[in-house]
């Protein structure tokens, strides 16, 4: 990750170097040696300044000092390394989990009509005959019962032939239409196929119809995949491949 890459290289690039205890104000750059020590000083404090506004400058000031004199340290060199690639690591998720929140409450404005749609469907689909609804919310129709083993988990690779459409039924995706059925590990697919092909024996064919929360939320897939979007599949498991 870039953020991470950046602090530790001027973690190590400060362990290089060494300063008094005392900074002196140059006005200009004599040597070749004096500017680039001058870049590399303003180099890191622009990845500090761009990376981690949050900074403290009196503790990263101190750190550095400390890392130069191997004194005093208040973090053990040997554990510097993996504590900024976790610390950042959390940041990076913080960022991305409120980027993401604040695209959901846009694509909600604008397609939050869908999202009703797909409500009032699950809502009144739910009791009509055969239909049977998950704890997630996962909805499915028993079209044939196969024999077969189930898959063994979310790791399991299968065989299956699918048919997708839009509650408008308008066709995404048809492994059917393509006349080649698709492989694939179930953790490499939307939730509610995860955990929908699981409940299957090979040779079953189930119908489901799966909420937008385990569908692919507030992105849009194309043009017949809006954001919320209820997906509608079928279904048939034809081979476990491991």
């Amino acid at each position: 990750m870039k953020v991470i890459k950046s602090i530790l290289t001027i973690a190590v690039v400060a362990s290089m170097f060494s300063c008094g205890n005392q900074l002196k104000e140059v006005k200009s750059l004599e040597t070749e040696i004096d500017s680039a020590s001058y870049a590399l000083g303003l180099d890191m404090a622009l990845k500090v300044k761009a990376n981690f506004k949050e900074a403290d400058r009196d503790l990263f000031i101190q750190g550095y000092k400390n890392g130069i004199d191997s004194t005093n340290l208040l973090i053990n060199a040997k554990d510097l390394n993996g504590f900024l690639r976790v610390f950042f690591q959390k940041q990076q998720t913080a960022k991305m989990k409120e980027k993401q929140e604040k695209a959901a409450k846009v694509a909600e404005a604008k397609f939050g009509e869908n999202k009703k749609a797909g409500e009032d469907f699950l809502a009144e689909n739910k009791s009509k005959k055969g239909v049977v609804t998950t704890a997630s919310g996962l909805q499915y129709i028993v079209i044939k019962e196969g024999k077969g083993a189930k898959p063994a988990g979310p790791t399991t690779r299968v065989k299956v032939h699918y048919h997708g459409t839009n509650l408008e039924g308008k066709v995404f995706d048809s492994s059917v239409d393509k006349g080649t059925p698709a492989e694939f590990g179930l953790n490499q697919v939307i939730k509610g196929w995860t955990e929908g092909v699981q409940l299957m024996n090979v040779g079953s064919k189930y119908k489901f119809f799966i909420p937008q929360e385990i569908a692919y939320g507030a992105q849009q897939k194309g043009a017949n995949i809006k954001p919320f979007s209820t997906l509608v599949f079928e279904i048939e498991l034809l081979d476990i491949i491991k």
